[in-house]
Parts: C-alpha cells; sequence; structure tokens
C-alpha cells in the first residue's frame, strides 16, 4: 500500500504537532514542578487550548 504525498505531508505535521504538544507539557512539568499550583495549572490549561486551535488551524490548512 503506497502513502502519497499529501498523506505522507498529513501525517508528519500531525506528529511532529503532537509532539511539540508532549513537550510544551514536559517543559512546564519541568518548571513547575510535581506540584503545579495554580499558575503551573494555568499554564497546562493554556496549553492544551494552544494545542486545540494550533490544530485545528493545521487542519484547515491541509485539508484538500
Amino acid at each position: 500500500m503506497d502513502i502519497d504525498a499529501a498523506m505522507r505531508r498529513k501525517i508528519v505535521v500531525s506528529i511532529v504537532s503532537v509532539g511539540a504538544f508532549f513537550a510544551l507539557f514536559v517543559g512546564i512539568g519541568a518548571t513547575f514542578g510535581p506540584d503545579l499550583g495554580e499558575t503551573g495549572g494555568l499554564a497546562l490549561v493554556g496549553a492544551i487550548a494552544l494545542f486545540v486551535l494550533v490544530m485545528a488551524g493545521v487542519g484547515v490548512i491541509l485539508q484538500d
């Protein structure tokens, strides 16, 4: 089964986006430690909101 170039691009962009989201979560955890507190919790919520917006934007850009 061959994967065409457009599908390959979508897969790579999705994997990179999820990897960046994971790295952001790890960075927040490293910055605020195991007890996130109020500021760390807000940072996590902001990261989730940013991820949703970025994935929506990527979806709009990559649509056929």
